[in-house]
């Protein structure tokens, strides 16, 4: 597509978003400083690109030797983002005063060595995450001239999240004690039970202090569709795992491995798989091929090929172990037997290894990798199958209340074939949520010139009714019932309308 050529053009899509510098000389807005690299960070990387997460950041400031609250300067930022391999780097700085906020940031361009103009917001403290997320589209937009993504659906990706819930979540992820953290977070969760970025780090917070139990409890509230119910997924496996709950672990790796096969993931299953007594040779055999430099695997697969009676194999597999690591003492007592250098011991049973943590830049960049192979794959398609492609993704955005990422699918299908209905219906859906009854209207109309549905139609009605002309939506639901007679959705709406003592012509 053209945007991503410009951006490929400019520097790349890997983006690290710094904590903002706090100018107002006010310590209980300092929490504001990473609500803005956490909001934009969110942003960009629904909008497409791959953002840098706060703990790889932490990580190159502490391998730089730098304290994790410190405020680079640009020369520093420039070492922070060779580090990390980002192309882009953005910084900015915020004032609290008389409950406003102003902020600016600034894009600074790896490759090239330019920092753009400042670019501005500001608005009352309560709008502190519209503030945000209109500073995320104009950094979008700098980064990416071509960028279609709509402001308004920028700020509504916030849609629903309370001020006082982000600011618990914020001020739980940044935490110094797992105490604090957990309290800070719970509230969060209280607040915003549908935050699924506070039940992720909930539940990661309690996994690490090994609550096992209420981690599990906790991951399992991520909605399966939401995008981070993989890495809550892994972590709910390991939960269930030392609880020794194995069949429930082997199901939470399954899920994830289906859409994510990591490593990690695939041998996490087989060895949940193995504790049951099972035979998870397949899954373990795949995690030591997709990474055959890592012992454990190695490991894990010549135990399962002794249990088979398989000594041979499981020997040379052993050996790798061994070579790769060979001061493993448990590798190296497994290699002696299968030798025949010594006996088993009595009741000699030693047992895969689980892998315990995961890279999280690795699962992103998976992640962000899949999306590259669609994105791939569509683009051989003729222009009205990518549409419709395009267009099933972006409903199942929206299903999931993801309207950004949604808007990007809608975009990429017009893109495809400018004339697919499904594309503009699917852009009045993203323009009705987002606030804007004009642009809906105006799109929902192109959907209709192309295609005539009852869900057009319907989206007609219900932007009527929010303008409080009901006339004209007993209209489109009329026309929406000669489309689609028996549609559930038209009968509703019809039985609405009647309820308000509305007529259907």
């Amino acid at each position: 597509m053209a945007a991503g050529a410009q951006v490929e053009q400019t520097g790349g899509r890997v983006v690290l978003v710094l904590p903002f510098d706090n100018r107002s000389d006010q310590p209980n807005v300092d929490w504001i400083a990473e609500s803005f690299a956490n909001t934009i960070s969110q942003r960009m990387q629904a909008a497409g690109f791959l953002t840098i997460s706060r703990d790889d950041r932490l990580y190159a400031l502490d391998h730089l030797g730098l304290p994790s609250g410190f405020r680079p300067t640009r020369a520093t930022t420039l070492r922070i983002a060779q580090t990390l391999d980002a192309q882009f780097v953005l910084v900015g700085s915020y004032t609290v005063k008389d409950g406003t906020v102003m902020a600016q940031a600034q894009v600074l361009a790896v490759n090239r060595l330019t920092l753009s103009q400042p670019l501005q917001q500001q608005a009352s403290l309560s709008r502190l995450l519209e503030v945000e997320n209109n500073l995320a589209w104009l950094c979008a937009r700098q980064m990416d001239p071509h960028f279609a993504v709509a402001q308004n659906t920028f700020v509504a990706a916030s849609t629903g999240l309370k001020l006082n819930a982000y600011e618990s979540y914020i001020r739980g992820i940044t935490a110094t004690t797992d105490e604090e953290r957990i309290q800070r977070l719970k509230t969060a969760v209280d607040l915003a039970p549908e935050n699924s970025n506070a039940l992720l780090a909930l539940g990661k917070t309690e996994y690490s202090d090994q609550n096992y139990d209420d981690a599990a409890a906790v991951l399992a509230k991520i909605p399966a569709n939401d995008p981070l119910a993989l890495e809550g997924g892994f972590y709910r496996g390991l939960a269930r795992f030392n609880t020794a709950h194995y069949a429930d672990a082997e199901g939470a790796f399954a899920v994830v491995g289906t859409k994510l096969p990591l490593p990690e993931v695939i041998n996490n299953q087989g060895v949940a798989m193995a504790r049951q007594h099972r035979d998870g040779l397949a899954l373990l055999q795949r995690a030591s091929a997709a990474d055959p430099q890592d012992a454990d695997y190695h490991f894990n697969v010549a135990l399962s090929l002794r249990r088979r009676g398989d000594s041979v194999h499981a020997k040379a597999e052993v050996d790798q172990a061994v070579k790769l690591r060979p001061n493993d003492s448990e590798a190296r007592e497994l290699q002696s037997i299968l030798a025949g250098i010594k006996p088993a011991p009595a009741g000699y049973d030693p047992q895969e290894r689980i892998r315990r943590t995961y890279s999280e830049v690795a699962f992103r960049q998976a992640a962000f990798q899949l999306d590259e192979m669609r994105a791939a794959r569509i683009a051989s398609l003729p222009p009205v199958r990518q549409a419709e492609e395009y267009s099933q993704a972006g409903q199942d955005y929206l299903t999931q209340g993801l309207v950004l990422q949604a808007e990007r699918e809608f975009q990429a299908a017009l893109a495809a074939d400018s004339s697919s209905a499904a594309g503009h219906l699917g852009l009045a859906l993203v323009r009705e949520r987002s606030g804007n009854p004009e642009d809906a209207h105006k799109e929902a109309h192109l959907s209709l010139q192309n295609k005539p549905t009852a869900a057009a139609y319907l989206t007609l009605a219900r932007l009527d009714i929010a303008s409080n002309d009901l006339t004209a939506a007993a209209a489109e639901v009329k026309n929406a019932a000669a489309v689609e007679p028996a549609n559930t959705a038209v009968a509703s709406m019809k039985a609405m309308l009647a309820s308000r003592g509305v007529p259907l012509p």
